[in-house]
C-alpha cells in the first residue's frame, strides 16, 4: 500500500484544496490530509475562519481522503512520515524546494497550485463585496 500525506490549513474549502486531495490521493492507496491546529495557525500569525474540529469534520468528508489528523509544529512532518509509513508527500508548488531535505524518507512531490483560487483571494474578495 502507498501512502501519501499533505499538508495545509484547508479553512474555506474550496477548488484548489479539492483538486490538491484529489491528486495528492492519485498518487497511491492511502492519503493522509494533516490540517494546522488552531494553536498551530497562531504560532504563524495565521487566523482561519473555521476552528480544527470543523476543519476536520469537512476534510473528513471529503472522498479523497483516508484520515485527517492535527500539525502542531513545522517539525512535526518528519516524525509523521516515520509514524504513518508515509512514501510520498504532497504539497502545492507554493512550497517548492521547502520540503526537499525529507526526500531522505519519502519521495517529495510538489503539485501546481490551482490558478484564480485561493482562501487568501476568497477573503479578499469577500471583504471588497462588505465594503460596497
Amino acid at each position: 500500500m502507498t501512502r501519501v500525506i499533505t499538508y495545509g490549513t484547508f479553512d474555506i474549502l474550496h477548488t484548489g484544496h479539492i483538486n490538491l486531495l484529489k491528486r495528492a490521493s492519485e498518487y497511491g492507496d492511502y492519503l493522509i490530509a494533516a490540517i494546522s491546529s488552531d494553536e498551530f495557525n497562531a504560532v504563524k500569525n495565521k487566523e482561519a475562519y473555521y476552528t480544527f474540529e470543523q476543519r476536520k469534520v469537512i476534510l473528513e468528508a471529503v472522498r479523497f481522503v483516508d484520515e485527517v489528523i492535527p500539525e502542531d509544529t513545522w517539525e512535526q512532518k518528519l516524525e509523521d512520515i516515520k509514524k504513518y509509513h508515509i512514501d510520498i508527500l504532497v504539497m502545492g508548488d507554493d512550497w517548492k524546494g521547502k520540503f526537499d531535505y525529507l526526500n531522505d524518507y519519502c519521495e517529495v512531490i510538489y503539485l501546481p497550485r490551482t490558478v484564480g483560487i485561493s482562501t487568501t483571494k476568497i477573503k479578499s474578495d469577500l471583504n471588497r463585496l462588505k465594503r460596497k
